[in-house]
């Protein structure tokens, strides 16, 4: 899943509105405007589980590293759900 993570990792830099941080394990946080409604939109569009609001962590949400096909799904929600 390394490779995968990292190639996500660089996508999602690429979308305007969204800061992704270095994190461990099979999820990526980015830093994000407005998180509760980006997870609500992506969600709409996306199987459960793959984007959650983390508690502790102030704008931002929880992206799950998953297989190519659902991470580019996952990076199209994305695009479509950031604030303008």
């Amino acid at each position: 899943m390394g490779d995968e993570k990292e190639r996500f990792y660089m996508r999602l830099a690429t979308i305007p509105g969204i800061t992704p941080m270095p994190s461990v394990g099979d999820w990526i946080l980015v830093r994000v405007e407005r998180p509760a409604e980006v997870a609500r939109r992506v969600t709409r569009r996306m199987e459960p589980g793959l984007i959650s609001v983390p508690r502790h962590v102030e704008g931002a949400v929880r992206l799950t590293v998953s297989d190519p096909k659902t991470n580019e799904q996952l990076l199209s929600a994305l695009r479509e759900s950031i604030p303008a």
